[in-house]
Order: C-alpha cells, then structure tokens, then sequence
C-alpha cells in the first residue's frame, strides 16, 4: 500500500479557536481538513509545514509545539500526518486551494464534515 507522510497545522488564534478548511478537490473535495501537506525531500517537518501555510493559506506561522501523529489507513494509501499547534504571523490569510475556512470553538469542532484522520486530532484538542 502506498504511504503518504504530511504535516498538518493546528491553527489556534487568541480565543481559542481552530482554524478549519474545506477541500475544494480530489476526491475528499468538500471535507473539512487542518491546513498542511506533503513532506517534500530534504525538508524537515517544520519547514514543509511553513511552506505548506504559505502555499495554501499566503501566510505566515509559528509553530509553538508538537501535538501527535495520526497513522490513518484510507482506502487508496496509509497516512502518517504529523500535527503541530501553531499560531498565524500574518493578519490575513487567502484560500488558495480550498474553497472554504471557518474558526471554529471547542464546542463547533464537530460540526463540519472532516477527513476521517482529522477526528483522532479532534479527540486530542477537546481536552485541551
């Protein structure tokens, strides 16, 4: 089975809340998701992880922790996503590959539809 390796981040801003996106492709296209991506060769997860915000979001993070791995078996490839909680450096942020965004509170985390992966980090961040 193929194996995918990706980061993902955990956006919190001064409320608390989560920062959330929805696919706008593939065959997840409409799920909800943490922001992130693949880990290109030679890079470490903290800068494929500030690439990938920059990519996706046009901003900024500091990455102020690790908080787990989820290993998840879909049925197309296995994947190993590294989270990390981190807060924006950038006042605003533009969607450049999803088509859609929400901050969301502890008690909106399960309101949206997300990846299956996505729901271990869930369980994680409601006792937090």
């Amino acid at each position: 089975m193929k194996r995918i390796e990706v980061v993902a981040a955990i956006i919190n801003d001064v409320e608390g809340r989560v920062f959330a996106t929805r696919r706008g492709y593939g065959d997840w296209k409409g799920w909800w998701e943490f922001p992130g991506g693949k880990i290109e060769p030679g890079e470490t997860a903290g800068q494929a992880l500030k690439r990938e915000i920059r990519e996706e979001l046009s901003a900024d993070i500091d990455i102020k922790g690790f908080l787990c791995t989820v290993e998840y078996a879909y049925p197309e490839f296995h994947l190993t996503m590294h989270c990390y909680l981190c807060a924006l450096l950038t006042d605003s942020l533009h969607l450049n590959e999803h088509e859609a965004a929400r901050w969301l509170t502890k008690a909106e985390l399960y309101s949206v539809k997300w990846l299956p992966a996505d729901i271990e980090v869930l369980d994680i961040l409601k006792t937090m």
